[in-house]
């Protein structure tokens, strides 16, 4: 099996210093105990990691950098490809049409500034790009309580010090992007009122999770509500949640649900109340023309390398792997046209087949993992439909104390935050959370597939 750049055991040398500095310190504390009884981070409970993940400097504000030059290309698609249709765009991405009216018709209105998280693997040359959320519904808000909480550990604690090493509150980061984005519906003479809002149907599924958030919120000025879009109501056009006239919506619905006639119904008075300057919404509704894979599947073709110029398309070589559209005929890594399908099938193990659209790893398959007939069946399934396909990226290895004093190695998706440039400093790196797995043929690394979930500390 091939790939495109060799995995290398263990590249991170601050992980290596840290691992050699717990020999030395040999303390008998379990350096997870205080992230294990923290209530702010009981659903992960025995989920943490042995030890955080590390950047250098560098690497926190190159991989920023790399980023945000993706995101601005993302938002150039409209222009560069469709002529500044978002329609064409919608659709090209596999969005239904009344998707494609809701979406669109959020970009009406207000600004919209960056926030996202990105999924990447790095495969011991650099990082590699799997997907980039372009979203407000972005999970492991609180990975800087888990900073927080693993510095209790002393070894850990004196090794930051030693190292000058930092983390990034990403909620905070939200929090800034909010005031933003919202600004022209947000009080300056009383705290926020700010509803963490998902569908019905979600909502009975991670509404302790936006409760937390909506908690976590009081730390930063705002009065936090979580509910769902089947409880508002519309006095004077403004949402209102039992009498509490709504600021700000936190949005955590996404392109997926908009699928459901009745959850449409309910998004059309709060797009009105938007559309009056009447409730702010983070993020935009058109965020989600750009935070899905479909859009990747665009930068990455062949057919629109004209439109990018040097600097650019050394980012895109440089960090997004292969990914095409599953369509009859394509490009292969070498820029040669070929028979898509007949690639595909001739480089299973070396292909993993994923949904536009969906979230949190959602009808993913991964080559390596299926049998062959699945995989030309997934395949033919797929053609012409909101699928890509993209090149695997292994995860190189890196060390980790494996909690009774040797080392292991775990390999990392590594969740970059970014915000805006203008809002957070450092190239808008706003954090990283890291999932990691044992198992190196890995085709997914996340919480659903056992991993561990952990913090990261950078240098500068």
């Amino acid at each position: 099996m091939t790939t495109t750049h060799p995995p290398a055991l263990s590249r991170s040398p601050l992980g290596r210093a840290y691992v050699e500095h717990l020999a030395r310190s040999a303390s008998p504390d379990d350096p997870t105990a205080a992230a294990r009884e923290s209530a702010t981070l009981e659903p992960y409970q025995d989920r943490f990691m042995t030890g955080p993940a590390f950047l250098s400097e560098t690497e926190s504000r190159t991989v920023a950098r790399d980023l945000r030059t993706v995101y601005d290309l993302l938002r150039a698609l409209p222009e560069r490809v469709f002529d500044g249709d978002l329609t064409a765009l919608a659709r090209a991405v596999g969005m239904d049409p009344r998707q494609t009216a809701l979406i669109t018709r959020g970009a009406r209105t207000g600004s919209l500034v960056p926030l996202g998280r990105a999924d990447l693997y790095h495969d011991g040359a650099g990082f590699r790009l799997l997907e980039f959320n372009v979203t407000s519904a972005l999970g492991g808000f609180e990975c800087a309580d888990i900073n927080r909480a693993m510095l209790a550990y002393p070894p850990l604690r004196e090794f930051v010090r030693r190292h000058r090493l930092r983390y990034r509150d990403t909620l905070g980061c939200i929090v800034r992007t909010m005031y933003a984005e919202c600004a022209a519906t947000i009080p300056t003479d009383r705290p926020p009122v700010v509803a963490v809002v998902d569908t019905t149907e979600n909502f009975s599924v991670v509404g302790s999770r936006l409760e937390a958030l909506a908690e976590m919120l009081t730390g930063y000025g705002i009065e936090g509500i979580a509910c769902h879009l089947g409880q508002f109501t519309y006095p004077h056009g403004r949402p209102t949640v039992a009498g509490r006239a709504v600021d700000v919506v936190l949005r955590y619905f996404l392109p997926e649900d908009l699928t459901d006639a009745a959850v449409a119904a309910q998004v059309e008075p709060l797009l009105v109340a938007v559309e009056q300057e009447k409730v702010g919404l983070l993020s935009r509704l058109d965020a989600e023309l750009y935070g899905n894979k479909g859009t990747l599947a665009m930068l990455s073709d062949d057919r629109h390398r004209g439109l990018f110029d040097d600097d650019e398309l050394a980012c895109i070589d440089r960090i997004l792997p292969w990914t095409r559209h599953v369509r009859p005929r394509g490009t292969d890594p070498e820029g040669a046209e070929v028979d898509l399908l007949a690639y595909a099938r001739a480089r299973q193990g070396e292909l993993i087949l994923k949904p536009t659209l969906l979230h949190g790893g959602n009808g993913v398959l991964a080559g390596w993992a299926v049998s062959g007939a699945e995989w030309q069946s997934r395949l033919d399934s797929a053609v012409g439909g909101p699928f890509v396909l993209q090149r695997r990226v292994q995860p190189a290895a890196e060390p980790f104390p494996d909690g009774a004093g040797g080392v292991q190695d775990l390999y990392l998706n590594w969740g970059v935050y970014l915000a805006d440039r203008d809002v957070v400093d450092e190239d808008g790196y706003a954090g990283c959370l890291v999932r990691g797995s044992t198992d190196p043929g890995v085709g997914v690394v996340s919480m659903a597939g056992g991993a561990r979930i952990g913090c990261t500390f950078h240098g500068g």
